[in-house]
């Protein structure tokens, strides 16, 4: 379909005013305003249903739907029409027709007025353009949704205003509680399936599993010979979240039930096709250059786009998060999953937030003896950080904040600031500077 504002049909126009008044705010509504003001082209990157589209279709008054088949056929059959009407023009999908990427670059180069061009992709492609765009097509990803764009608490600590150092002071209470933070790693923060609970989200999330398996590897140029296999690669990597677990560790554990994990040839590819896609997004290993920390391990954290993702890859619920069983019952099993999905959660705010401040998120962890760990490390461009500790628990001791106070000891001023995300009620700064800082309270 390509409409513009001003010609736009009626149903379209009325489904356009739905979106509009629908639409929950983005924390990357601010970082995209502000780069097509400025650039002629924008790409928004993502995992599917992640909001892409919604968001561009609210600034373009021309839009190419690339993942309707029609529309595709006839870009296909006049590829030029892509790069014409009026602005902002949205490609919607753009991978689905390569050739598009560079149309949009060559029409950036005779022509660099800002806000000409928005893109939206759901993948990284195999067959990826020659040219990379630089100068001309400005890359901006788009996550799950925060906690904060969920609704779920009203931020009083701001994770800019952190980075910023001076140690602000902290502040702030919520009556968010851990059974609060089990729901939203359950419910997920795909925009679409807001609002769905009970067997409609489970049947929508298994939906979008079977996407990925079905549908998204096959898209890749990846064809998948056992589609068994494949899901036990993805439970195994679901169960080892916030983890920096070996690669032959999760495709030992990807047995699917069969005892007969995937071949080593085969679970490179799953890796490699799932980070593409934008469902894993491990946590790379922080590396400062300046050597006043030895023994620093590489291997990155594992993550899954949405814990929610993660969550029914390994079938689990609120009451096995949550150990409720009758008395004189043995544990549920997968319970000691929830500090790591906790952690994944975590990540994911941080990340948005981090992304809005222009920094980057990586994990410390020194190989043994005198292991050492800090769950997430936040990197200004100066190469100054704000080291994050996350804790599933209410109240915070000495013996939690330990790791934080060992690098700051390492690293002095280079350490603007240090927090420990919790699941508790109250915002506070301790004695030793150290910010307690509950996850419904934590902001961009």
């Amino acid at each position: 379909m390509q409409y513009d504002a001003a010609e736009m049909p009626a149903t379209t126009s009325g489904r356009q005013a739905n979106r509009q008044q629908d639409y929950l705010p983005r924390v990357v509504d601010r970082e995209l305003d502000e780069l097509l003001a400025a650039l002629p082209a924008v790409v928004l990157e993502g995992a599917r249903g992640v909001g892409k589209t919604t968001s561009a279709e609210r600034r373009a008054a021309t839009v190419h739907r690339l993942d309707i088949p029609a529309q595709l056929v006839v870009a296909q059959a006049d590829p030029e029409r892509l790069v014409a009407g009026v602005t902002p023009i949205l490609i919607d999908e753009w991978q689905r027709l390569p050739e598009s990427w560079d149309l949009v670059r060559r029409a950036v180069d005779a022509d660099r007025t800002p806000g000409r061009f928005l893109l939206t992709g759901s993948a990284t492609p195999g067959n990826a353009p020659i040219h990379s765009g630089a100068g001309r097509i400005v890359t901006l990803r788009l996550r799950p949704m925060t906690l904060a764009e969920r609704g779920v608490g009203t931020p009083t600590v701001s994770l800019a205003d952190l980075l910023q150092g001076g140690r602000p002071p902290i502040s702030g209470k919520t009556t968010v509680g851990l059974e609060t933070y089990v729901h939203e790693m359950l419910a997920s923060g795909l925009p679409g399936l807001r609002g769905l609970t009970g067997r409609p989200l489970r049947a929508a999330l298994d939906g979008y599993i079977d996407r990925i398996v079905e549908h998204d590897f096959a898209q890749m140029g990846h064809a998948v010979r056992n589609p068994t296999a494949l899901r036990a690669w993805m439970t195994a990597y679901a169960a080892m979240v916030s983890s920096t677990a070996a690669y032959e560790t999760i495709r030992a554990a990807a047995t699917g039930g069969y005892g007969e994990k995937p071949s080593r040839g085969a679970a490179q590819p799953y890796n490699d096709v799932l980070q593409r896609l934008w469902i894993l997004e491990p946590v790379p290993a922080w590396m400062p250059g300046k050597g006043f920390i030895s023994r620093l391990g590489q291997a990155p954290k594992h993550q899954v786009a949405d814990p929610a993702i993660a969550t029914r890859l390994l079938k689990l619920d609120a009451d096995a998060l949550l150990e409720r069983r009758p008395p004189g019952t043995s544990a549920l099993p997968h319970s000691t999953m929830l500090g790591p999905l906790f952690e994944s959660l975590v990540t994911l705010s941080v990340r948005v937030y981090a992304q809005a401040a222009e920094c980057s998120v990586m994990h410390l962890r020194t190989r043994a003896p005198n292991e050492r760990e800090v769950d997430l490390i936040v990197q200004r461009p100066d190469g100054r950080v704000l080291a994050i500790e996350v804790k599933l628990a209410r109240a915070i001791g000495d013996d939690d904040v330990r790791h934080l106070l060992w690098l700051r000891e390492r690293i002095g001023s280079d350490l603007l600031d240090m927090i420990v995300v919790t699941t508790g009620p109250e915002a506070y700064r301790r004695k030793d500077d150290v910010a307690v800082v509950p996850l419904a309270l934590l902001g961009a």
